[in-house]
């Protein structure tokens, strides 16, 4: 291999400015995992979190599969990661449960993720007691991609002209057509003051800081697949530059709904066979999945001064 001078400097000057971390907490929800404890013990013993599509709380099976890849607006899987109910009070975060439904499972879930990071690391948090930290020097970091799966309700309320128009070209009278129309309206979620901020992304991790009190940064970044990873560097740097002592930092991804199916049955990307396999044929099949993952990283020593 060639002498790379350019490299070596380059080399030399990270190693001159790199920074410590510590990861003092964790949490997580994933897939048959809803701890940390379950989740070790998952990857100890190799367990398979995926599992065919849950009947009555996700989207019907019978609706939507066909064996076909090429079928239009259907589904060549049925299988997925998916997370076990979880016990959410929204009083403990400060949300008037009227705005629940107009918030994402992303923001939802962010926040618990957060809570449990703070309390598994010894802090105080929310009615939990433990140690007092810097919460103005405390940021939030988190890798969320694309749209939230509140969107996809919330535009197909917009379809109502169409519906309408479909209804009087079939002969259907107004009255009936009207009847026909609030029915499916009905069965999405409604609009609402707190519906903009609630299917945001950014506001994952605003949340965090505002019903957790931190005053560091909050943003989030979109990287793909790479999303938690892509958080995580970014808090090793806002930790090394010295702007924050502790950073909430990882990935939520809680869109798995038949919107996101069709997505990634139509590149094609999902797994023919209903398993993961990391590379086959020089393909790469997934599944799509929900997960959460938090901890919380600090630059030892406290607060740090840039020179």
């Amino acid at each position: 291999m060639p002498f790379n001078k350019q490299a070596l400097n380059s080399e030399s000057r990270m190693n001159k400015n790199t920074c410590p971390l510590a990861i003092v907490g964790m949490s997580c929800l994933f897939p048959k995992a809803d701890g940390l404890q379950a989740y070790w013990a998952n990857i100890k013993n190799g367990v398979d979190a995926i599992t065919p599509i849950p009947a009555g709380s996700h989207w019907n099976v019978a609706d939507y599969f066909n064996a076909d890849p090429k079928a239009a607006d259907q589904t060549y899987a049925q299988r997925g990661g998916f997370l076990s109910p979880v016990q959410f009070n929204p009083m403990d975060f400060g949300i008037a449960p009227k705005d629940v439904e107009a918030t994402d499972t992303t923001q939802l879930l962010s926040l618990v993720g957060a809570y449990q990071a703070l309390v598994n690391a010894g802090y105080a948090a929310g009615s939990t007691a433990g140690r007092e930290f810097d919460r103005d020097r405390t940021s939030v970091i988190l890798g969320v991609t694309g749209a939230l799966e509140l969107v996809i309700p919330l535009g197909a309320r917009l379809g109502h002209p169409h519906w309408r128009r479909a209804l009087k070209d079939a002969g259907v009278d107004s009255e009936t057509a009207e009847d026909v129309v609030q029915r499916i309206s009905d069965s999405y979620v409604g609009w609402q003051e707190n519906s903009f901020p609630g299917l945001l992304g950014n506001v994952a991790a605003g949340r965090i800081a505002s019903r957790l009190d931190l005053g560091g940064t909050n943003c989030v970044v979109d990287a793909a697949c790479a999303s938690s990873l892509a958080a995580i560097h970014l808090a090793s740097l806002e930790l090394a530059a010295g702007r924050s002592d502790m950073v909430i930092t990882g990935g939520v991804d809680t869109f798995n709904d038949i919107f996101m199916y069709m997505c990634f049955s139509k590149t094609p990307a999902l797994s023919p066979t209903g398993g993961c396999q990391a590379v086959r044929s020089r393909l790469r099949w997934n599944h799509p999945g929900r997960r959460v993952g938090h901890a919380g990283t600090q630059a030892p020593g406290g607060r740090r001064t840039r020179r």
